[in-house]
């Protein structure tokens, strides 16, 4: 009887781990896809593509069982070689070719684009049409591994204070979220809707866990085509209890972000070198009240006031361009947002209902977090409702969970793709999407 016992031996070796291996002058193995080609007569150099990193090869002919003529570009191999030290050579060294084994060729020998290039010069649209190719690109992928760095950041950072992760659905029997639409469908002869966002049932875990995150997709149906709009897209979350203040969530939040940009630095720093990321410093961040950023930028940059009630595109940049110019900062948190503009379960300003306790933070100019202290109260959130004209029909498991007692609470949503754009210095959302969902773009 044979039994599985979880242990994974492999004969071959990433380039990570030969130079951590201390493998270089030794004979190994490796694997990957023929990203490159470069054939200078008596020796070729073939560059592989693995997760992590390229390996550079040299193939001199009559020194190995197969030549320059049998490879192509996009076919995975296996190749056996004597590990050089070469200064000049992605990681510094390269690998002396003795035997190439083929794992798989492909069907058409020429890439639609060319993924070897660093950089695609092609359009968003034909990158994002030939995604399951344009993404082999060294550049495109890196986008994506730095993403990877976000949300682990979020993930290990909340671990660390005591957060439990869930899970919500994301078919509903309706919503209750404001502002945007919905997407509608059938479920087993019912009518349901793709969550706007998992808030109600954060809030009715809180009463359970205390403290809770998710990271998971979240639905608009907004009739928009906008550099800086999705209609899905993933939204970083979380919900805590027992709370003194909005303010709590604010530096919760700042936690996570001094954690992640360090961890990027750390962990991440061969992507971030490849696409020359400024990683912000950040060591603390400044908060102002709506209505007092409002008449500051109105003041410096001569922009009059044209909706009293919310934050232009326009005013946003105005705003990061100020608190950047001011005080060196590439975040800062908007305060005490009008009531008008906020959900029914937005806590109002006990000293004036016209605002209340919430914030967005803005990241260079964009906005990336909405967040604010909850209603925790029943009598009041039903006050709240009846104010904004909802009806609390088909809200009793939301309701249930006030009825029999909440702490103080909030939390936060974070646009896990605006803010890999605003980090990486994008200019369309789209692109720090792996498949974006918008408008005109259902596939791949």
């Amino acid at each position: 009887m044979e039994f599985v016992d979880g242990t994974i031996s492999r004969p071959y070796l990433t380039g990570d781990e030969i130079i951590s291996q201390g493998k270089v002058g030794q004979e190994v193995t490796v694997r990957g896809a023929i990203h490159n080609i470069r054939d200078m007569a008596d020796i070729a150099f073939v560059i592989l593509r693995q997760a992590y990193c390229v390996v550079q090869c040299t193939l001199e002919e009559g020194k190995a069982n197969l030549s320059v003529k049998d490879i192509t570009e996009g076919m995975t191999v296996e190749i056996r070689g004597m590990a050089v030290k070469e200064d000049r050579a992605p990681n510094g060294f390269e690998i002396h070719t003795e035997e190439i084994k083929i794992l798989s060729t492909p069907a058409v020998a020429q890439m639609p684009v060319p993924i070897k290039n660093w950089k695609l010069k092609t359009s968003l649209e034909t990158i994002l049409n030939l995604r399951p190719v344009t993404l082999r690109n060294l550049r495109e992928r890196s986008k994506f591994r730095i993403q990877e760095g976000i949300v682990r950041g979020f993930r290990d950072y909340l671990h660390t204070q005591g957060f439990t992760e869930i899970h919500t659905p994301k078919i509903n029997a309706r919503s209750v979220e404001s502002g945007a639409t919905l997407f509608k469908l059938e479920y087993f002869g019912k009518h349901a809707v793709l969550a706007q966002s998992p808030q109600t049932y954060k809030q009715m875990c809180v009463g359970a866990f205390d403290r809770v995150f998710e990271v998971g997709p979240v639905f608009r149906a907004e009739k928009h085509n906008t550099q800086r709009h999705l209609n899905e897209y993933t939204s970083l979350d979380f919900e805590m209890g027992y709370i003194d203040s909005f303010e709590d969530l604010m530096e919760m939040e700042t936690g996570f972000i001094k954690y992640t940009m360090d961890l990027l630095k750390r962990d991440y720093a061969k992507e971030i070198a490849q696409l020359k990321v400024e990683v912000p410093d950040v060591d603390k961040i400044p908060q102002c009240r709506f209505d007092e950023a409002k008449r500051l930028v109105s003041e410096k940059y001569n922009r009059p006031i044209r909706n009293p009630f919310d934050l232009e595109p326009e005013e946003e940049k105005l705003i990061g361009r100020y608190f950047k110019e001011e005080y060196n900062s590439d975040f800062v948190f908007i305060t005490y947002y009008p009531s008008k503009k906020r959900p029914f379960y937005a806590m109002d300003d006990p000293n004036d209902d016209k605002y209340t306790l919430s914030f967005d933070l803005l990241f260079r100019g964009v906005e990336i977090t909405t967040g604010g202290q909850r209603i925790h109260e029943l009598d009041q959130l039903l006050a709240k409702m009846e104010k904004k004209r909802m009806t609390p029909e088909g809200m009793d498991h939301y309701l249930m969970a006030f009825k029999y007692g909440m702490p103080p609470h909030g939390g936060l949503g974070i646009g896990l793709e605006r803010f890999t754009m605003q980090l990486l210095g994008e200019e369309n959302v789209r692109e720090a999407c792996l498949f974006p969902r918008d408008l005109s773009r259902l596939e791949p």
